[in-house]
């Protein structure tokens, strides 16, 4: 929920946009607060593009405050955000996420499902975990609509920490290895392999390097960063150089 107000946002916008065109080979999601999508959708330049924080589980109806997939799509979304650890904080769950995904799908949004453990334990659990939460996000979602998702991996225990707290780069490559494994098992090898798998938690300048290049990640969700248009610039050139 920022920044505070279209002013702000637009500011903040106009430097994103100056500081992508200086990078190369790259895409970027810009997902703003419902309010300033409208605004945002008039000059986009080539690889950027416009998603939601949110949708609803619903498609149309008596459900105030909701936003449904469709009506982001009717101003510009090309993408959605499903299952960020805050909103699961609120109360939503595997099967409402799975249903936000389906809802999305069908009005033709591409899917960034947020997935993560929200601590670690000795025995291996948050495996388990992370597992479940991956197959019921995704529950009844047909292999043919794998090309329409995303997964981005934020374990819960290292977000907002300082950049030194992140994980490590090869911390990060292990997880994205069950990541896939998870995947093909649902789906086979060859369209498991074929999803990107994006990171997100305590992104910074200084450790996007060390989480892409030994990641292996295909991409970052970047979270607080992303206000700073100057840190948010470093971030894409260090990604357009690895």
């Amino acid at each position: 929920m920022n920044p505070k107000n279209i002013a702000v946002a637009e500011k903040i916008f106009t430097g994103i946009k100056k500081v992508f065109s200086r990078s190369k080979n790259l895409n970027i999601i810009i997902c703003p607060p419902f309010p300033y999508i409208k605004t945002f959708n008039a000059d986009l330049p080539s690889g950027m593009f416009l998603g939601t924080q949110n949708v609803s589980a619903e498609s149309i109806g008596a459900f105030t405050g909701e936003v449904a997939s469709s009506m982001a799509k009717s101003v510009g979304a090309v993408y959605t955000i499903v299952g960020h650890s805050e909103r699961r904080a609120m109360g939503e769950t595997n099967e409402s996420v799975n249903k936000k995904v389906m809802q999305a799908l069908l009005a033709k949004l591409s899917v960034i499902l947020c997935v993560g453990e929200r601590e670690r334990d000795s025995d291996g659990r948050y495996l388990s975990f992370l597992k479940d939460q991956i197959k019921n996000s995704l529950a009844k979602i047909p292999k043919k609509a794998l090309s329409q998702i995303i997964i981005a991996y934020e374990p819960v225990w290292a977000i907002g920490k300082k950049d030194t707290e992140a994980m490590k780069g090869r911390d990060v490559h292990e997880m994205l290895i069950f990541i896939r494994k998870t995947l093909s098992d649902m789906y086979g090898g060859e369209s498991g392999a074929k999803v990107p798998i994006l990171y997100g938690g305590s992104v910074t300048p200084l450790n996007t390097g060390e989480i892409v290049g030994e990641g292996n990640v295909d991409g970052l969700l970047v979270g607080r960063q992303s206000l700073v248009p100057e840190s948010f610039g470093e971030i894409l050139s260090i990604v357009s150089r690895i």
